[in-house]
């Protein structure tokens, strides 16, 4: 049996890009990265669909990446790698492959919808090509492309394929891939977090540990020591604010969160909008319901 890649485990952070005046605010960017660095997280994930990705060009991404890095001064950092030309995406990779980066993190490619073999063929080329471990990131309602577990596994084979952000909707798959034991199954769903986490998966890689980080880290300590009463309790204070943190499109109520507690300005790039000030407002008196909520050693 292939060996776990060990370093993809515990509570990953999809990080948003702020923006000031339609532009990176790199400075926020920085502010953001600095509050998350001693937080207990286990890295961050840039330029993933949470940092609007795909708003950004090119050389927005590498700029925001190298930010990113230098602000996180050694703390795990992942790069999101996300396209639909083979060509594109590899030369993407020649720079990606010059960052000190603790993984890429490639969906399938988005719209073509191909088969199977065209779905292995296209992440074997990425993994042959990429100096940091891919992680795959299953996500077919964003992709239009279902990795089905045949392939999963298939793909499990290849010494630089890593790990998983488990997305996929179908709970059969993860058991079998946490069960195979080559991958390292990442929760990608935040609602899926505690259930894959008792089913043995490494982690989770959840956008709403923007707020209390250190309280989903406890999550994940307290299924690895087995204390499982604990997760729960904890799991099931933040599942409201996790709910509606997902109540209007990813990421504009996270921002607006964020830009609540000052961190950012509340903007996103079009086709995203900004959370309506209702659920603003909401979300607010969720995470102030959280300062009670504490972890236990």
């Amino acid at each position: 049996m292939q060996a776990i890649h060990t370093a993809f485990e515990g509570i990953w952070l999809p990080l948003v890009t702020p923006f000031v005046d339609d532009a990176v605010d790199h400075a926020a960017l920085r502010r953001l990265v600095g509050r998350y660095r001693a937080s207990g997280l286990a890295g961050l994930v840039v330029c993933g669909s949470t940092g609007e990705a795909a708003a950004l060009d090119e050389a927005e991404q590498q700029a925001v990446l190298d930010t990113v890095l230098d602000a996180a001064a050694g703390m795990p950092v992942m790069m999101g790698l996300a396209g639909n030309h083979i060509g594109h995406v590899i030369n993407r990779l020649a720079w990606l492959n010059a960052r000190p980066l603790a993984g890429v993190l490639a969906p399938a490619p988005y719209y073509v919808r191909p088969s199977q073999a065209g779905l292995r063929d296209w992440f074997l080329r990425l993994a042959d090509v990429s100096r940091a471990p891919l992680v795959l990131y299953d996500i077919p309602y964003r992709t239009g492309a279902t990795l089905t577990l045949d392939t999963l596994l298939a793909l499990a084979a290849h010494p630089r394929i890593a790990a998983i952000k488990d997305c996929g909707g179908n709970a059969q798959s993860t058991q079998a891939l946490i069960a195979d034991g080559r991958l390292a199954v990442l929760a990608g769903e935040d609602h899926q977090l505690l259930g894959t986490l008792a089913l043995g998966g490494r982690g989770a890689i959840v956008a709403s540990a923007h707020f209390r980080p250190e309280l989903f880290v406890a999550i994940w300590r307290a299924v690895v020591d087995g204390r499982l009463d604990e997760a729960r309790r904890l799991f099931h204070a933040l599942m409201p604010l996790v709910q509606a943190l997902f109540a209007e499109p990813n990421p504009g109520p996270v921002k607006a969160l964020l830009a609540r507690q000052g961190w950012l300005r509340d903007a996103l790039r079009a086709p995203m909008t900004a959370a309506s000030p209702d659920l603003a407002d909401q979300l607010a008196r969720l995470h102030d319901g959280l300062e009670a909520v504490r972890a236990t050693d």
